[in-house]
């Protein structure tokens, strides 16, 4: 009995994926293996190929497709794989989601695209398969330390050490592309308080800034330093319901060592920063510490000194401002905690993973654009070490004081805004937008997961899941036990409750999170007095000296400034091969549920779209960086 498949292969779309060389195929199923067929054919990029495959005997329910590219002595090139199809003559469909690159010439193993747990595999061959890739995997992907007090991220020498299927594609090698120019919103308005206390709430950096309910013991402020010609008292409106007081603390800067450039020492301040929410609901500065000890050589700032104190002090707060930001919460708590979900993806959850088919969209070009920020940012030699107040010892300082922060509950966006008494602030439309996010991302994923895992069981059993939560343990937070919340939830998962969260933050992380925090750079730095990157002058002992002439000596010099807002400018860049949430230009599932939940969350996020747009026509400056046609799948930029 001759038994006929017809075997359909999807090439990539991108360029160079096509291949000469000729391929061999060999299925294997259920009852026995076929014969290594030869498919001599051009695989084209974009372009389906089909063959015909008759084998004398039956082979059963295909489990694995073996597949092997021949090496060709003039033309070995590598060749992107979409998929497989297979179909019988009976009509059964078996899909092979690959979505890889094959550059060499050894045989490769792929799975039919139904998403299975380790314990789901009763089939010996498919057990084996299952651990050899991970095996395979954990050779290419492996773990290492740029410092000691970083988290670990992956080994590559160069960028062409990386595999291809972590490398940019050459579209977004060669673009350069950008199309907002809020900068001139920021010139017109940078000096007022009004837009400097609004940066807080809906800048680039949303994340220092709290409710005040007590005063600390080292930011003396008294009713008269604050409110000498107003009704207002500084206890009662931070003890109003929905307190009216709120703070931005620098301590994590208290100490650093500041950077010499261009053989002139440079200055980093730890400032502490006092807001009120105004019956008009505005967020205004009304005081500024510019050091953590108080004393007389350090002075407290109001708006009701000389505008040009006043001024002067709020740009020592933009530069701290700007060091926290990207060491902080833009290098620390979204580059870098990325790139430790995927490699652990990558080393402990095979391709038939429903949780792999979920997170490595996800994880896009993250890896290359780690490289390069370690190799051109961070480096010695590196944009931020020679150009950044901090840069150098000081920026390791930060990030190594910055781990200790990022609790379970700070990444988490619903429990970060409770933690810090924003969930009321009006006008805070990175915490609105955001929410909304989270909350699609959260029922996006819990469609998904509880699907494959039915109880908390499962969750337990599957030790893959469980390789992969330790992983990001030891590796990505170092094996701290003094994570609070963190050592329970990154040690063990217990139930699908908390799996579905994690998993939430985790997407949150590199799509929403790195896009409130990474996309505005340019907005909102590429206007260098509203954000210099470092400051050339020691921060004023007394008032009453700032005058124009000693805020333009505090500015850094040009050439700083230049590369200040070059970088700035590279990294809010977007290239038009970006993939935007909710979009899975590869489809890795196959079963009806998942590809049903996928379909609603592209709808739920196109109507928050729409809201937001909505929103913004009535806003001076509108707040684009969390709508979801702007929010890239991963951290790629």
């Amino acid at each position: 009995m001759v038994v006929i498949y017809q075997v359909t292969f999807f090439s990539g779309d991108a360029t160079h994926s096509s291949t000469f060389n000729d391929v061999f195929l060999t299925l294997v199923g259920t009852e026995s293996s076929s014969e290594r067929t030869k498919l001599s054919r051009f695989f084209k990029e974009k372009v389906r190929v089909k063959d015909l495959l008759k084998y004398p005997e039956p082979i059963g329910q295909i489990l694995v497709i073996k597949l092997e590219k021949l090496h060709h002595l003039l033309l070995n090139q590598p060749w992107f794989l979409a998929k497989i199809e297979l179909k019988s003559l009976a009509g059964k469909i078996y899909q092979f989601p690959v979505y890889q690159w094959i550059t060499d010439c050894e045989e490769h193993c792929f799975r039919e695209g139904k998403a299975a747990l380790n314990f789901d595999d009763s089939n010996s061959l498919l057990k084996n398969y299952r651990k050899h890739e991970l095996e395979e995997r954990q050779k290419v992907y492996c773990w290492d330390q740029y410092k000691k007090m970083l988290p670990y991220c992956m080994k590559a020498e160069s960028f062409k050490s990386l595999p291809l299927d972590v490398r940019f594609s050459t579209t977004k090698e060669v673009e350069m592309d950008i199309d907002r120019f809020f900068p001139d919103y920021v010139h017109a308005h940078w000096k007022e308080d009004a837009f400097f206390g609004y940066q807080f709430l809906n800048g680039i950096h949303p994340m220092m800034i709290q409710r005040c309910e007590t005063l600390p013991p080292n930011f003396p402020v008294s009713d008269q330093m604050v409110f000498s010609n107003s009704p207002l008292h500084l206890g009662d409106e931070m003890k109003v319901i929905n307190g009216n007081i709120f703070l931005c603390d620098y301590k994590i800067l208290d100490g650093v060592k500041a950077n010499i450039i261009n053989k002139k020492q440079q200055y980093v301040v730890a400032p502490l920063v006092l807001l009120h929410k105004t019956p008009e609901n505005q967020m205004m500065p009304i005081a500024i510490q510019l050091q953590q000890t108080p004393g007389k050589k350090n002075p407290i700032f109001f708006p009701t000194d000389s505008k040009w104190d006043w001024l002067l002090a709020k740009t020592f707060v933009r530069n701290a401002d700007f060091n926290v930001h990207e060491l902080s919460a833009h290098l620390l708590r979204t580059h870098l905690l990325a790139e430790d979900f995927a490699v652990a993806v990558l080393r402990n959850l095979p391709m038939v993973h429903p949780l792999y088919k979920l997170l490595i969209p996800h994880t896009r070009y993250t890896l290359m654009i780690n490289f390069l920020a370690r190799k051109l940012l961070i480096s010695e030699n590196g944009v931020f070490t020679k150009f950044a107040s901090s840069g150098g010892d000081g920026m390791f300082s930060i990030l190594s004081r910055s781990i200790s922060s990022v609790t379970y509950r700070s990444l988490c966006l619903p429990d970060d805004i409770a933690d810090r008494g924003l969930e009321d602030v009006p006008n805070f439309y990175y915490r609105d937008d955001g929410l909304k996010l989270w909350n699609i991302i959260h029922r996006f994923v819990q469609g998904i997961l509880v699907f494959y895992y039915k109880d908390d069981k499962m969750v337990q059993k599957d030790s893959e899941l469980q390789a992969w939560i330790k992983d990001i343990f030891q590796k990505g937070f170092l094996g701290n036990k003094d994570t609070g919340q963190w050592f329970h939830i990154l040690y063990k998962l217990d139930t699908v409750d908390e799996l579905v969260k994690f998993v939430t933050m985790v997407i949150f992380t590199c799509s929403a999170q790195h896009s409130a925090v990474n996309s505005g750079q340019y907005d909102f730095d590429g206007w260098m007095p509203n954000t210099p990157v470092s400051i050339d002058l020691p921060p004023p002992t007394t008032k009453g000296t700032a005058d124009e002439a000693m805020l333009l000596r505090a500015f850094p010099h040009i050439n700083t400034t230049v590369n200040g807002m070059a970088t700035v400018w590279l990294l809010s860049k977007q290239s038009t091969d970006s993939v935007f949430l909710g979009n899975y230009p590869e489809e890795l599932f196959t079963e009806d549920i998942p590809l049903q939940k996928k379909r609603a969350f592209k709808e739920d996020l196109m109507k928050l779209s729409e809201e937001i747009n909505q929103r913004n026509e009535h806003l001076d400056l509108p707040y684009i960086y969390l709508d979801p046609k702007l929010v890239e799948n991963s951290v790629s930029l």
